[in-house]
């Protein structure tokens, strides 16, 4: 179990979700480059991904590759927000990091293995921005 170091303010602050917020920003990058890349596959083709089973929701691989694009864009300016301690960057973090696991879950049956690794990327990023508080005062 992480020990918490106490910090001139008085509050508790874990080291596991100190260290794991800059992971949460890489993460986000990393994140942002796969949907880049998912997003590039998906408009450049539609064969690129093989559609499996006759699915309620059935969408336009190319029209996903458009949103994962966007939404990759999105996750690397987020990403390096996160890395750069802007303000702003820890809640649209969290917030894109819940759309990206919505739209992968969605995406899950064109490439499984990409939208599972993605959504594991999404569950850790939301969590690590949501523990760790630093300290306001530099």
């Amino acid at each position: 179990m992480a020990q918490s170091t106490a910090r001139h303010d008085g509050a508790r602050r874990n080291p596991w979700a100190a260290g794991g917020t800059v992971f949460a920003g890489v993460l986000l990058l990393v994140d942002g480059v796969l949907s880049v890349f998912k997003g590039i596959a998906g408009i450049a083709e539609d064969e690129v991904y093989a559609r499996v089973g006759d699915y309620i929701f059935k969408f336009d691989v190319t029209a996903w590759g458009w949103i994962l694009l966007i939404l990759g864009v999105v996750l690397l300016i987020t990403g390096w927000g996160v890395l750069t301690a802007a303000g702003w960057a820890r809640a649209v973090g969290v917030a894109f990091a819940s759309l990206s696991i919505l739209l992968n879950f969605l995406w899950l049956p064109y490439q499984p293995l990409w939208a599972v690794i993605s959504i594991a990327i999404g569950v850790f990023v939301i969590w690590s921005l949501c523990t760790d508080r630093p300290s306001r005062a530099a």
